[in-house]
Order: structure tokens, then C-alpha cells, then sequence
């Protein structure tokens, strides 16, 4: 069997290729369980490939030579994580379009291209609601999108769904919750800092919340979103309906509450590290998401959220301290 992860020598790619092979085995479209042979990592920069089964490819998502050099002989299943992050795709128009809705156009028309459809697993975002919102959002709520990221997600969906319509792939869309705890070093996205106000303090380092206190996040720890994943794909086409979108678990919680998890782990003097500076262009992309979610679906499908955020901070201290 022969998996492709873009975004493979990312932060979530990079794991869920250890994953998957510490797995082994994954189940193809028809259902059939079968040894995974190869997993080509595809980013902007080649991902190390240490396992005889990774192969590794640089290039652009957009570009339907490279898209076809990546496919090589064939994909039995896609997880589609590239993209252009939340506070980058604001910033740059023309980057965002290009990557996260022809990047995925690209792919899919390559997928519908092969002799049989593949799976094809695509990372959305909780960024695709937006406007008056009830509490909790369903997973039949409208999508209206108030960011760039937010609306370029939303499209992506669409065209999984339709190419799954009409039998081009076996597609499955996760609106993702923002990840916490990531490590390395901060990104563009606007969510940035619900990873920088822990990561950086439990490394000594100070760290600057461009939001208040009382800012409410949705939110999923690395080890959560990996699983939901792999669940994802497993899940046989039948347990979908009208949809092949997917709210998936998470925790609501403030930063108030994420600080007050650092400080009873870490203990205060790391909690202290952590001051507030207003950023008005974050605050404006953070404020349009939504901050609670009915996923009775997810749930159903066998997915999982964290405890509480403690425990995503005992995590983090567990797998990268």
C-alpha cells in the first residue's frame, strides 16, 4: 500500500508517518487491510526519510509536473496537511489561494486520474465558522468563514466532498482544532501562541499572549490529533451520510485556564514568564472562531478528545522534555 502525507516534514506529518509506520498496516478503499509498503513525505523542503519504506519529494502542490512525480506509479491513500497557516494566508492573498485551494484542486485531480479512487484524508480547520454561531456548533452548522485561511479551508471541503460525490476518491474533511502543545519553534498561523505561551516557558524562555486572558480556544493535543486521523481513514464510507466533514473532539478552554494548567504542573515561576501584549491583526482572526463543538459524529466514529488541558501540558513535558 502506498500512503502520501504533504506537509510530511511538518510537525503533524512528521508523526503520523511514525505512526502509521509503528502501524503497519492500514485499511485501503474497499475496505481491505493491507501492509503499508511506501510513505512519500511531500513538503517545500524534502522530509528526512531514516525508514526504507519513506520516500521523500520537494516541491510545490500546485504544480500538477511535481504532483505527478509525487503520485509516481500510484497512491492508495492521501492525508492531505499542507498548508499556508492561518496568519500567513491573511497576510499574503495570493500565497494562501494558491497553496491551500490549487494545492488541493492539484491533488484531487490527480486522484481522480488513478484506476481506482484512494482514501484521501484532508486537514480542515475550525476557522471555516464564523458570524453568530450557536454554542455548541453542530456538524451541520453553515459555514461563513470570517479569514482568508477560513474560507480557502471551507472550499477545500467542498471539493472533497464533490469529488467524493462523484466517485474520484473515498474523502474525509477534520475540522481540526488548534494543536497544543507544538514544539520548535513558533509559526504564522494566528493560533500560534496557544502553543508559544507553554512551549516557551517550560524551556526558560519568556513569552509575549498577543490576546486577553479571557480568550476562549478550541483545542486537541498532538497525541489526539494523530489518533483522530488514523481513525478517520479507517472509518469504512458507509458511516458517512450527506457529508464527509467531521467536527473533531477537542476541549474548550481559555488562556486564563491554560496558564493556570502551566502554573499547577510547572509550578510559577515558569507561569511567570508569560506577559500580555494586545496584537489587534491576531485578536481579529482569533475572535471569529468558534469556542465549543457538538462532535456526536467524531465521538461515533470512535475519535477522542483530551481530559484537560493538564494533561496536554504533562504531555508535552513527557514527548519533547
Amino acid at each position: 500500500m502506498h500512503v502520501m502525507i504533504t506537509g510530511g516534514g511538518g510537525f503533524l506529518g512528521s508523526r503520523l508517518a511514525a505512526a502509521l509506520l509503528a502501524r503497519g498496516t492500514l485499511t485501503d478503499v474497499r475496505g481491505v487491510r493491507r501492509d503499508i509498503a511506501c510513505i512519500t513525505l511531500v513538503d517545500v523542503v524534502a522530509p528526512p526519510a531514516a525508514d526504507p519504506r519513506l520516500r521523500s519529494i520537494a516541491g510545490d502542490i500546485a504544480g500538477a509536473a511535481f504532483v505527478d512525480e509525487a503520485f509516481g506509479a500510484g497512491v492508495d491513500s492521501v492525508f492531505h496537511l499542507a498548508a499556508v497557516v492561518s496568519g500567513q494566508a491573511e497576510a499574503d492573498f495570493d500565497l494562501g489561494w494558491r497553496v491551500n485551494v490549487d494545492g488541493t484542486r492539484a491533488l484531487l485531480e490527480r486522484c481522480r486520474r488513478l484506476a481506482s479512487p484512494p482514501k484521501f484524508v484532508y486537514a480542515s480547520s475550525c476557522a471555516v465558522f464564523g458570524g453568530p454561531l450557536p454554542d455548541p456548533v453542530p456538524d451541520t452548522q453553515a459555514l461563513w468563514p470570517q479569514s482568508s485561511y477560513g474560507n480557502q479551508k471551507a472550499i477545500g471541503e467542498f471539493l472533497v466532498n464533490d469529488f467524493t460525490r462523484k466517485g474520484f476518491v473515498d474523502g474525509r474533511s477534520l475540522r481540526l482544532p488548534t494543536i497544543s502543545v507544538r514544539p520548535g519553534k513558533a509559526n504564522k498561523a494566528a493560533s500560534s501562541f496557544a502553543s508559544g505561551i507553554l512551549r516557551e516557558p517550560l524551556n526558560g524562555v519568556d513569552a509575549v499572549c498577543p490576546v486577553a486572558r479571557q480568550t476562549r480556544m478550541w483545542l486537541l493535543s498532538p497525541r489526539c490529533a494523530i489518533d483522530n486521523l488514523v481513525i478517520a481513514h479507517e472509518a469504512p464510507a458507509s458511516a458517512f451520510a450527506h457529508t464527509r466533514s467531521i467536527n473533531v473532539p477537542g476541549i474548550s478552554t481559555s488562556v486564563d485556564a491554560m496558564l493556570a494548567a502551566l502554573r499547577r504542573v510547572a509550578g510559577d515561576a515558569v507561569a511567570d514568564r508569560v506577559s500580555f501584549r494586545a496584537d489587534p491583526a491576531v485578536e481579529r482572526i482569533v475572535e471569529t472562531w468558534p469556542v465549543d463543538f457538538d462532535t456526536v459524529f467524531g465521538r461515533a466514529l470512535g475519535m477522542r478528545s483530551d481530559v484537560d488541558f493538564d494533561a496536554i501540558v504533562h504531555q508535552y513535558i513527557d514527548d519533547e522534555l
